[in-house]
């Protein structure tokens, strides 16, 4: 897909001999021409992952038998509408002309894509007391998979591995143990400099994908030491990894017998998965290390392997608050989440399962992660509860988002040097971005920002990146843009026909350390800049600013056309502008000084049920006859018609 700018836009394209509608007409019949054929598959929560997909009669059942399919250019994954699925959905590239779809079939509401995990039992919860609760861990299955993990039949089953001049001893001990009748005696006769220097390790783990395992232990050493979580991986070359351990912290061991557990989702099947400690900086020369009562077993339920950034209560009736600390929790509804034990904590008034309805945990991760993708389109899906981007990662092109839907994302931890800062975006193209394109969709409840393509990658290019048609309120930040630094570069961009309104009115605002409440974050930027239009919008309401374009230097502010747009705003100060504030009497002076907006107009777009998300124009609306606002514009059928 190579997007073809509306008439009246100024085209980068290299036939300019043409006009301009000629042009879009020839790239629609060259783009039907090349299309390919593909394969269509289904998906539905009555379906199974070992039929074909073939048919709506044998469809797939999860997001990870879509992500592991071997899809070719020009196939489609369709999701069945009214079903449900949980987890992270990893698309696949198409090619120009035959992209990858997904989409929906069937009818009903759109299929939803969740990001979350649900804890609506009495026994995902445990009482700390204070009206302290933290989630349940994992129940351990019976079936012990390690062999011998109590040494009752000597050390067959386990080796060593030492490099670069580092020595150990190993031995069954059977006068220090945990258990009965004998431990793992580890001597270090030589410690490495690095962790791979000393190795312990058991092979012939039968492990399946997709599935949670505890690994658990007693430990004890002479000398204080930190042992890192033991690796899961491939048996041999390249020792692939089979699961990260979590939590990823190490485990502190003494002089006492300590119990230290660690869980692992398996990201392949196989029956001899190899259990590694790497113990060279972790054992100085001389230490000694008991190991014992070692199990490896399949576990039930579910586990956070990320930041829990938001709990939504209720269906959505309120979101919990989040605190960076335990001892904070003092208020009905706070949380936080702890990653040396991995686990969720809530402030609640007895069980929480009992005092809410509903609890979706969401999980920092994106709901799609689309890095390094290109050629593919999404349609008619909605996309909730997920605590990083609904649509997220970097270097992609040739994307299309198409009718969709995605609200209460966002409030993950990002790390950013020495800060953590909350985030989420509903749609972001991150780092080199181009021909990528979204409309028709509805965005509303996100933490941080609706659309956005941002970078601080060198050298990268965003270009050819259209926003139309689109409704987004109740977001921290409705459009926001900028990208460092100056190595990088940004064109033909086109934010055009959307309806922005209430800036900063969404979950998140009251909660965030930096309220911002911008319908227009033009944030500042170091890149190359050249031809960006934002025009035929209706921007409404904010906490804070209608427009922000107060870092920009002059020439920067020459890249970009503002026309035609709607501005309303009841109080405050409506634009930030080159170094000047104007409220809503000092329109007309904005655009004399800024010489933006001419032909724009600061008017109430009368909206017809705005809090209850239907943004469609009434009668007597001066959008209307100012050709300003979506072109067409279908409301949430979940809304009653007027």
């Amino acid at each position: 897909m190579n997007i073809v700018p509306d008439a009246g836009h100024e085209s980068s394209c290299a036939a300019k001999s043409l006009p301009r509608g000629v042009m879009a007409v020839c790239a629609a019949a060259m783009l039907l021409a090349c299309t390919a054929e593909g394969a269509t598959y289904y998906v539905s929560n009555v379906g199974s992952d070992h039929a074909t997909g073939e048919s709506p009669d044998a469809p797939w059942a999860s997001l990870n038998r879509v992500s592991e399919a071997t899809l070719q250019p020009g196939d489609t994954v369709l999701f069945e509408r009214g079903g449900q699925w949980r987890g992270r959905l990893h698309p696949q590239s198409g090619a120009p002309g035959a992209p990858i779809t997904y989409g929906a079939y069937g009818e009903g509401p759109k299929p939803l894509l969740m990001g979350s995990l649900e804890k609506n039992a009495a026994v995902d919860w445990e009482d700390l007391g204070a009206n302290i609760w933290a989630t349940t861990e994992p129940r351990p299955g019976q079936v012990e998979l390690l062999p011998n993990g109590t040494f009752d039949e000597g050390l067959a089953s386990w080796t060593t591995h030492t490099e670069d001049g580092a020595a150990v001893e190993i031995a069954r001990d059977t006068s220090v143990f945990d258990s009965a009748p004998a431990s793992l005696k580890f001597h270090c006769v030589q410690g490495g400099r690095l962790g791979t220097h000393v190795q312990l390790c058991t092979a012939g783990i039968p492990i399946v994908r997709h599935r949670l395992y505890q690994l658990a232990f007693r430990a004890r050493c002479d000398v204080p030491t930190n042992i890192p979580p033991p690796t899961l991986t491939q048996r041999g070359s390249p020792w692939s990894s089979y699961g990260r351990p979590a939590p990823p912290v190490p485990a502190a061991v003494g002089p006492e017998w300590s119990l230290h557990r660690f869980w692992y989702s398996a990201s392949e099947t196989s029956a001899d998965a190899r259990l590694t400690f790497f113990l060279g900086e972790a054992l100085p020369a001389g230490a000694t290390l008991w190991l014992d009562s070692l199990s490896f077993v399949e576990c039930e339920g579910d586990f956070f392997q990320n930041d829990v950034g938001n709990i939504i209560f209720d269906h959505e009736s309120a979101v919990g608050v989040k605190v960076w600390n335990r001892a904070d929790l003092d208020t009905q509804g706070e949380f936080c989440f702890d990653k040396t034990p991995w686990r969720l904590y809530l402030f609640s008034a007895g069980n929480p399962a009992s005092h809410y309805s509903d609890i979706e945990c969401a999980v920092n991760r994106h709901i799609i992660e689309q890095g390094k993708c290109h050629h593919i389109t999404y349609e008619d899906l909605a996309l909730k509860y997920g605590a990083a981007h609904g649509i997220g990662g970097g270097s992609t092109h040739d994307i299309i988002v198409r009718n969709c839907e995605f609200s209460y994302i966002g409030g993950g931890e990002l790390r950013m040097g020495d800060r953590i800062v909350r985030f989420g975006n509903a749609v972001e193209f991150w780092g080199p971005a181009h021909d990528n394109l979204v409309e028709g969709c509805r965005i509303w409840e996100i933490y941080d920002t609706g659309l956005s393509n941002q970078s601080g990658e060198p050298e990268a290019k965003q270009y050819n990146i259209q926003y139309r048609n689109n409704v987004v309120w109740n977001c921290e930040w409705l459009y926001e843009y900028w990208s460092r630094p100056e190595s990088s570069s940004t064109h033909d961009i086109y934010f055009e026909n959307n309806i922005c309104a209430f800036a900063g009115y969404g979950w998140g605002h009251a909660q965030r350390g930096d309220p911002h409440g911008r319908n227009v974050g033009m944030r500042r930027t170091d890149a190359r800049l050249s031809n960006v239009f934002i025009r035929n919008n209706i921007f409404f309401e904010s906490t804070q600013f209608l427009l922000d374009m107060a870092g920009w230097k002059p020439e920067e502010v020459a890249t970009v056309t503002l026309d035609n747009n709607c501005w309303f705003q009841t109080k405050g100060t409506s634009f930030l502008f080159g170094g000047q504030s104007y409220d809503a009497s000092q329109f007309t002076a904005y655009q004399a000084e800024s010489g933006k907006d001419a032909h724009s107009i600061w008017a109430d777009p009368l909206f017809e049920d705005p809090a209850r998300g239907d943004f469609r124009l009434r009668q007597g609306s001066p959008c209307l006859n100012a050709g300003i606002g979506i072109v067409s514009y279908t409301p949430d059928p979940s809304i009653p018609e007027h």
